[in-house]
This record gives C-alpha cells, structure tokens and sequence, in this order.
C-alpha cells in the first residue's frame, strides 16, 4: 500500500503544482456565473492574493453513441459515510462479508443482466461501466484524494482513489482514475486486492467531439468457502476463538480477474451558424472583459496625457468628451470602467445585477450586441469503438477429499494436485450511425438514430486432453433510436435492435423510457416509465465452460424478458414511488448443491446451469420517503417484491434502508451529520455463493439455509469542512445484540462491530 500510495502522490501533485506555476483560469461561481481569469504576470517579489478557480463540469456518455448527459459531481458530504461500503450505499447488497468481496443485489429490478464475460460482474463495486465513468472539464487542474480505513495491519480494509483532471483550453480535457483495495478480511483466508488504473481524454469542438477511455483492472480474491458451522457466529458465546480463528471450508484458493479496456466514441456533425442570444453568464463575462480593457485603455490615455500635455487631458472626471462621433460610446464604457474599477470586489450575479450597473440608454444601445454565433448540428456520423480482454484464473493449493463430485481432467499442462482453471475472452465490437439531431429547427422535435453493430467474440477453454479449446464468432446487428431530451416537459426515448448474423441472429431487445414533469402547488411532479422487451441467447459461460471439476456444453432456448416500471415523484414532499412488473421465460440461472456431514464438512459440490421453461413473474414496489423537522432528517425507503417461483428467483419480500440523523454547523463552517441507519430484510433463500466459478447460485442443498430478519446498524458523524469530507463510524454496533444471525450469503457472517474513518480533499490548483 506505501509503495502505491506514494507512487499516485508523486503521479497526483507534480503536474498539479507545474500547472500551477502558470496560469489561473476562468472561475465558475457556486452559481454557475462565470468570472474571468488573469494571467499571472507578478514580477519577482510582487505579491498578489488571488483566489483559485473552481469550475469543473462532469458528464457521462452513451456507451453506443456516445452522447453526453451532464452528472452530479461527487462532492456532497450526505451519505459519504456508507459509499466505502461494498453492501451498497443503503445495503441493498449482499455480498461474502470482506470489502471488494463479491456481491449482488437484492431488489431484482437492480440486477444488471448477464454480460458475456460473467466474472468480473460481481464486482461493479470496484469495476464501473462505461456509462457509469465521469468525464471533466476543468477551469483549473482538479484533483481528488479519497481514503477509508478501519482495523490493523493483520485484519484491516483500506481503500485509496485519486482522481485528476485537467484541461488544455476550452475543448480538451484530460486526467486519470486510481483506485486501490486491499481487505485483509477479519475472517481467515478471506483478503481481497483490487487495482484499476484509467486514463481518459475528450475533445468538444462545434463539428467534431471525441472521448476515450483507457483502462486496466487486477482483482485478486481468496475463498473461503464460507465457515464451516454456522454456529461459531449464532453461539459465538460457547467458543473462545477469534474472527481469523474460526476455521473455513477453503484455504490456498484465490479467483484472480485481469482486464483491459480501450473505449472511443467520436463524431463529425454537419449544420449551420446563426445569431443567439448570449447566456446571462457568458453576458457577464464579456461585460467584465470589455469594462476591463476599457478601464486599461483609460488609464494609459490619462496617463498619456499627463506626459505629453494631451488636449483631452482634464482633471475633472466628470468632464465630456466633444467633437468626435464615437465620444458618446467612450463616455458610455468609460461609465461602465468606472463602475467596474469603483467595485471589482463586488460579485455581480445574473444578466439583471449586471445591467443595473447601466445606464437606461446604454442597455438600449447594446442590448442587440449580445447575440453570439452558434453552430447547430443538424447530421452527426458517429463511430464508436468497444475492446475488452479478460483473463480468469481460478487456483486452488489445497481441496478437501471429497469436496467435488466430479474430476473432468487431471492431465496435460493442467494436471497436478492443484487446480488451475483458466478461460480467456475478448471482444471488439464497432458501432457506425447517423444521427438526426433535436432541435435544429421549430419542426425537429425528435432526434432520430440508425445504426449498424458489428460484434466480434472469441472464448478459450480447456480440453479434457489439456489443450485449449476456441470459441469464436462474429455477430452484426442493426438497430434505431428515437429520442427527445430538449425541453422541461416531456421526454422520451426507444431503441430497437435486431441479430441478422452469428449465433445471435433472431435476438431481439426493445427499450424504451418516457417521463412527464408538470407544477403542482409550486412545485414539480415526475411521471415516468420504461420498460423493455428482450429475446436473446444465454450468455456465453451458460451454454459452455470447462474446468477440472464442473463442465457443460448446453444447449438453451432464448430468454424472453419483459418489463414495465412506473415511477411517481413529487419533490415538494419529497416522496418517489417506483413499481415494477417482470416477466421471464427460460430463465436461465446457476444451481450449487453439496453435502454437509456430521463433522460440517462440505462433500459431493457441484454447480449446474438450469433454465426454467416456466413464465415467471415478479412485483415490485418501492416507497422512498424523505422528513425534515428542523435540523432532524429521516429518510427512508421501503421496498416490497414477490416472486411467483421462489425456488428458481429467490427475493426478499421486504428490504428496509433508513436514516435518522441531525444536521447542524459547528462554529458556523463545519457541517456535521450526526446519526444512525439501518438496513433490514425479511428472511429468505438467499444466493449461495460458488467459489470455483465466482458466482452467485440458486441453493439446492437437502437443507437449505435462511438468512434475514435481522438489521444491521451504524452509528456515524459525518463532516465537510471547505473542500474537505470525512467521517468516524462504528459500522455493525449491535453485532452482540440479540440473535447474532448477521449473514448476508449462507455461510458467510458479515464483520462485528468495526470502528471506521475516511476522508475526501479536493484540490483545485
């Protein structure tokens, strides 16, 4: 951890602080206004205060055609305190109890589908999608370093990011992504060791835009297996054995993930120039320009004047200039350098408070100046380029007699008492479109979309003879998009898209979302919906794998997922309200059965794929309630689903998130967060969890285990101070409290009472 640490300090500061030396930058205020920059040309042993810009805009883009949608930056000290957790921000997460430890989500709407390389995806904790990654534009190099920790060197978790971005003019921005876990894990043979490194880049001209993404992740998990009685943790009174002492079904078996991303996405857009009216903030900043050089010419004329005896010279400000045409407008931006100069320290907020610095006829002789050329684009033909390479090891030093029902292979490169089962994938896929741009004229009031995918996909597995066995094929879909994102009232947006080649030709999937927002008693209200419609094929780790103790080549129907969702919020209340009805047919899923004897140790393991032929049907309902008494605030947000075959989707009928807390200051700039939360979910078949594959499965044991009906609560003070957030938790504080059935996965306890604290500091400079 010191080595990498110091490595991303040097990697963080060194460009910040030679950016720094230079030039400051354009300044956005909190409300958005614009002031502008200076160049810094101090002379040696001047000083000058001057206060460092702080604009930075952040946005994620379409991972297929890669449009912009602009994103909250993370700054918000309100919840900071559970975004260190792998359990999720509000819990909903089950996970095998170590930080960037596996995990899936326990409200089914919220479970991403299958991709085709399905070991990295239990951990989205750590590996974030493309359309999840946020791109910057800065006014000044940006940097953010964020830490949490909690133990010590022998069962601790510490989790490092840093994040820098910086901008090379108004069009490009750059930077990179750090983020580092290491979770030794308070349970043995339990530690976790993730590394991501990303780099990224944009170009926003008017005719051509660009971003790209370069990425490489490392994650390296040992298993467990979970404990091998349940009851070390239920009676943990009978035993006198620490967490690290409580013995585990594994030991010596890691899952190690390497991964590589190149992502590009760019544009060329055909239109036309046409005269707009200004912004209020870009109206203010070339008020403050004009009033500047204004202002400077001015004072070289006065000064020039009082050198040479200059006619105009006169030592009574209030003097009018005669005898040339343009005095009046001299005169006129004389008044407003006047104005200016008398209160440079005076913020001047919005298109309103800065013409108030005017005079009537000077508004009317400009008001028709503050028009602006802007490029319309009205055609974009737009690439987007996806490659991922992945490498999946699963190795294993020791195994229990009689662990797995079946040996496949013992021979070749793989044979040894140890297990080395090892897949490869990569794809490249290309998207071409075209693109009717929204909004270039009155009658434009959709965006309209076509375009064509190619999919090319190549697997290796092992062969029972201890070659390798390939995996390729190539797919090319098409597809079209409508959408309409302008406007405060109505917005939708459908995609279709069709297989007309490869083993995925006959897949179908339709989405499509819509939301209205209206007034209401002074405020707004949101109805939304989506939904979607898929046919597809199993992904491919479904249909094939091979390892030395599970194996299948199966041969499945395609699933056919529906889905419609209704969203209500009304932000005067402060209550949003979604509902969710699926639909699937050939659900395709993982089944884990073993044996657990008298002396609790696990015989027989083996994970199949089965695919249920039944439509099954599952309800959602989800109540998200926010109340502020003053400086109290309680939020929560209840969540009710029922599955029609509990054996084949297993899901809690209730999952409850809330959040009792104070808000107040302390010596009137300290925020502080005083409080407590919980999460609690009734008693259900949780997933099981598979080592040897990495995945989440269906339980099929002769006795299955019921985890739930148990909460789980923190207590926490939560700061931001300036720039700064941080805060001190003891997670779990009612581990010893009541039944001590604090299971997430069966088998898999969850940490005890843990005291834990974490800080974030943005650096503008």
């Amino acid at each position: 951890m010191t080595k990498h640490f110091i490595t991303i300090i040097l990697f963080t500061f060194v460009p910040t602080w030679l950016l720094a030396q230079t030039d400051t930058y354009n300044q956005i205020t909190p409300d958005g206004n614009i002031t502008r920059g200076q160049r810094n040309d101090n002379k040696k042993g001047e000083k000058e205060n001057k206060e460092i810009p702080k604009g930075i805009k952040v946005w994620t883009v379409d991972a297929r055609f890669g449009d912009m949608q602009r994103a909250p930056l993370d700054t918000l000290s309100h919840m900071f305190m559970n975004s260190i957790f792998t359990t999720g921000v509000r819990g909903e997460y089950n996970t095998t109890g170590n930080l960037g430890a596996p995990r899936i989500n326990r409200v089914f709407i919220d479970i991403p589908l299958y991709k085709q390389f399905i070991f990295t995806q239990p951990y989205d904790f750590f590996i974030k999608s493309v359309d999840q990654f946020h791109f910057t534009n800065t006014l000044s190099p940006f940097t953010n370093l964020t830490y949490n920790t909690c133990g010590d060197r022998t069962d601790g978790e510490d989790h490092f990011t840093a994040k820098f971005g910086v901008n090379a003019g108004k069009k490009i921005g750059v930077g990179f992504n750090f983020d580092y876990i290491y979770g030794r894990g308070y349970y043995h043979a339990q530690s976790t060791a993730h590394f991501n490194y990303t780099m990224y880049g944009s170009y926003l001209g008017d005719r051509y835009q660009a971003h790209l993404l370069l990425s490489t992740n490392h994650q390296k998990v040992a298993e467990n297996g979970g404990i091998t009685d349940d009851q070390h943790i239920l009676h943990s009174e009978s035993f006198n054995f620490q967490t690290t002492e409580i013995p585990t079904v594994l030991d010596e078996n890691w899952n190690r993930n390497d991964n590589q991303h190149i992502f590009l996405t760019h544009r060329y857009s055909f239109g036309f120039n046409r005269k707009v009216r200004m912004t209020d903030e870009e109206i203010q900043a070339r008020k403050f320009a004009i009033a500047a050089q204004k202002d400077k010419e001015r004072r070289e004329a006065l000064k020039a004047a009082e050198d040479k005896d200059n006619p105009y010279e006169s030592k009574e400000p209030e003097r009018k200039f005669e005898g040339r045409p343009d005095d009046a407008k001299i005169m006129g931006m004389e008044a407003i350098a006047d104005s200016i100069t008398r209160s440079k320290r005076i913020a001047v907020e919005g298109k309103a408070q800065a013409d108030s610095i005017l005079t009537t006829e000077q508004k009317e002789a400009e008001d028709t100046s503050w028009l602006k050329n802007e490029y319309v684009p009205v055609t974009s033909f737009i690439h987007t380029l996806k490659f991922d390479g992945y490498d999946r090891i699963y190795q294993s030093y020791y195994t229990p007699d009689n662990y797995y029902a079946h040996t496949y292979y013992n021979n070749g490169k793989y044979a040894g008492d140890s297990i080395y089962d090892k897949t490869r994938h990569y794809s490249i896929k290309n998207t071409f479109a075209v693109s009717l741009l929204e909004g270039f004229n009155k009658w434009a009031k959709a965006g309209l979309k076509a375009f064509i995918t190619s999919d090319y996909r190549h697997f290796s597995l092992p062969d029972s003879i201890g070659s390798d066995i390939k995996y390729r094929t190539h797919n090319l879909s098409i597809g079209a998009q409508i959408s309409k994102t302008q406007g405060k009232t109505l917005h939708y947006n459908a995609t279709a898209e069709t297989w007309i080649t490869g083993e995925d030709a006959g897949q179908l999937k339709i989405d499509g979302t819509v939301d209205l927002n209206f007034p209401l008693f002074g405020d707004t209200v949101t109805l939304a919906a989506s939904g979607f419609f898929y046919r597809q094929n199993p992904t491919f780790y479904f249909r094939h794998y091979h390892s030395r103790h599970f194996w299948w080549d199966n041969s499945l129907d395609k699933i056919i997922h529906t889905r419609i969702q209704g969203l209500f919020k009304y932000q005067k209340t402060r209550t949003s309200l979604r509902v969710a009805i699926d639909e699937i047919k050939n659900h395709t899923y993982f089944a884990q059965s073993y044996n657990i004897n008298e002396e609790n140790d696990r015989t027989n393991n083996t994970v199949q794929v089965r695919q249920s032929g039944d439509a099954i049907t599952l309800f959602t309902a989800s109540l998200s309630q926010d109340v502020t008494l003053g400086p109290l605030n309680w939020e929560s947000v209840v969540t009710w689903q029922k599955s029609a075959k509990s054996e084949v989707i297993p899901v809690p009928d209730l999952n409850i998130y809330t959040n009792l807390f104070l808000r107040f200051k302390i010596a009137k700039v300290l925020s502080c967060d005083l409080g407590a939360d919980m999460f609690y979910f009734t008693k259900y078949y949780a997933p099981d969890y598979s080592p040897a594959i990495g995945q989440f499965t269906v339980q099929e044991n002769n006795s299955r285990v019921e985890i739930g009906n148990r909460p789980i609560i923190d207590v926490y003070a939560n700061f931001h101070l300036k720039h700064t957030r941080f805060f001190i938790m003891m997670s779990h504080v009612n581990a010893n409290v009541g039944v001590k059935n604090y299971f997430l996965t069966p088998h898999y306890p969850l940490n005890g009472s843990v005291i834990r604290f974490g800080v974030s500091w943005n650096f503008f400079n």
